[in-house]
């Protein structure tokens, strides 16, 4: 976050030479002219200083949260390693064994899913819906697959064990439920914002000679807010597309823009497909049950194929990895047998299979998925550092640790800012006001058209905007009122002395 360079003033202390140096500053006004960023560069100046103040504290939250969330996996692996894994003996029991077995430790849940795991060491998911717990949360039974005994159960949200979710729920919502969301969605809504504003304005910055030095290497020498800025502008360069990265992803599960995110991308033809598990209404050949097959509904029903058969005929399909399994609903539905490995090389693909027949009633390989679906099935699990294992941890710990000191550094340079005249502490002056009145007609229309369509969208990007512009006119009022009756003030002992 950066910030206007004041006005010249009578000097309240020796700085030092290389303080002083007018040189190289993006925060220095540019010479004056008519040109088109001459004009928006202060106005990008006020906004970026002001959402690097306001929303800083935002930020702050998501990037200390996020780093802890990135040594989560490693937590877990140590701390459920008893749930987690088995050492193999012996041939696996039938997955129905295994599922008694799970009923039994959970009583009364209602069956979600089977998630049979890819490696021979480990357990066997089998997660139920139980009355009373929160919303999106499940029991799940973990069964040593080789003797059917149940090796602990735990409370999961979605496939995440205690310690991730908790660390999840602390990153998205600061564990307060949907009214936290919106601290996420704010810090989402305005990192880019922040990021492009201070790329603009470091890289419209004028500099001198070695101009790629300074771009991408920080300022050495002593110690100030010239070189606190340096590290600011160029640290922010290095790590600018991670935050970008960070920002997208981070919008299209958030409460309010993901929603409008979702629309787009669902006019665009980019939603995320599924496969159908009603029977006889799948997109696959096969059919449904019994179709082709030319049984009697009496012999068909007599078919009826169990858990370990599902998992045959998906493997027979070309489906690898850890499998979820989830059974049929009602008479009218079929088995779903879905990929979930969302490490890369990243699969989803997904079968329906006619729990009387064994057909395959519709398949999805996620080689056909859409673009746009691709591209939001690899962000999200990027930004959960899955999709690239621990490298993908380690750059997602980097770009926070980045974030941290982005936001220190911009403090810092306020706080160098500010008055040192007068006693007590007193915060750094911001960028003067007015910057849009230098914003040329050609330049503010569409700006203003684009801020428009873009706060309908990002609804936590646009009301903390206009709570900016009100509150800097509010600001702005009670300083001209305070003056006026300064001036009045002023006034009435020469009105007396006349």
């Amino acid at each position: 976050m950066t910030e206007t360079t004041p006005a010249a003033s009578p000097p309240l202390r020796q700085r030092p030479a290389e303080e002083s140096a007018p040189a190289e500053d993006f925060a220095t006004p540019p010479p004056k002219n008519s040109g088109t960023w001459s004009g928006l560069r202060p106005l990008l100046l006020r906004l970026h200083f002001y959402a690097g103040i306001l929303i800083g504290p935002f930020l702050l939250v998501a990037a200390v949260t996020g780093l802890l969330y990135t040594a989560t996996p490693q937590i877990e692996s140590v701390v459920y390693r008893h749930e987690l894994k088995v050492t193999p003996h012996g041939e696996p029991k039938p997955l129905t064994a295994q599922v008694d077995a799970a009923r039994e430790a959970i009583p009364g849940g209602q069956l979600v899913s089977v998630t049979k795991g890819a490696g021979d060491d480990d357990t066997t998911r089998v997660t139920f819906n139980v009355e009373g717990l929160p919303e999106g949360y499940t029991q799940t039974a973990f069964v040593n697959p080789y003797d059917a005994k149940v090796r602990g159960t735990l409370r999961t949200f979605g496939e995440w064990l205690p310690v991730r979710s908790w660390f999840d729920g602390l990153h998205r919502t600061l564990n307060l439920g949907d009214f936290g969301r919106n601290y996420s969605e704010i810090a989402a809504s305005w990192l880019w914002v922040e990021v492009l504003g201070g790329l603009a304005l470091w890289l419209g910055a004028p500099r001198g000679r070695e101009r790629l030095r300074k771009l991408f290497v920080p300022r050495r020498g002593p110690k100030g807010r010239r070189r606190t800025l340096s590290w600011h502008g160029a640290v922010g360069l290095w790590v600018s597309a991670g935050f970008l990265a960070l920002s997208a992803t981070g919008l299209t599960w958030s409460a309010h823009a993901g929603v409008n995110i979702g629309r787009i991308q669902d006019s665009l033809g980019g939603a995320t497909p599924s496969v159908s598990s009603a029977l006889g209404h799948g997109s696959h050949d096969s059919g449904s049950a019994g179709a082709d097959s030319g049984e009697s509904p009496a012999e068909s029903s007599a078919a009826r194929i169990d858990l370990d058969e599902a998992v045959r005929i998906a493997r027979s399909e070309g489906l690898r990895g850890k499998l979820v399994i989830t059974a049929p609903a009602d008479a009218e539905s079929a088995y779903v047998v879905r990929e979930n490995t969302r490490h890369w090389p990243e699969q989803q693909d997904s079968v329906a299979i006619d729990p009387v027949t064994g057909k395959v009633t519709d398949k999805l390989v996620f080689d056909d998925f859409p673009v746009l679906a691709k591209l939001t099935r690899w962000g999200i699990d990027a930004h959960m550092g899955l999709l690239f294992g621990l490298a993908n941890q380690i750059v997602l710990a980097l770009i926070a640790i980045a974030l941290i000191g982005m936001l220190f550094w911009g403090y810092r340079m306020w706080w160098l800012r500010r008055p040192t005249r007068a006693g007590g502490t007193r915060f750094g002056r911001p960028p003067a006001r007015g910057a849009w009145r230098r914003v040329p007609g050609r330049a503010m229309a569409p700006l203003v058209v684009m801020t428009a369509v873009l706060a309908y969208c990002l609804p936590l990007f646009g009301l903390p905007l206009v709570c900016f512009l009100f509150g800097d006119l509010a600001v702005a009022r009670a300083r001209r009122c305070e003056r006026a009756r300064t001036d009045a003030h002023a006034e009435t002992p020469k009105e007396m002395a006349r």
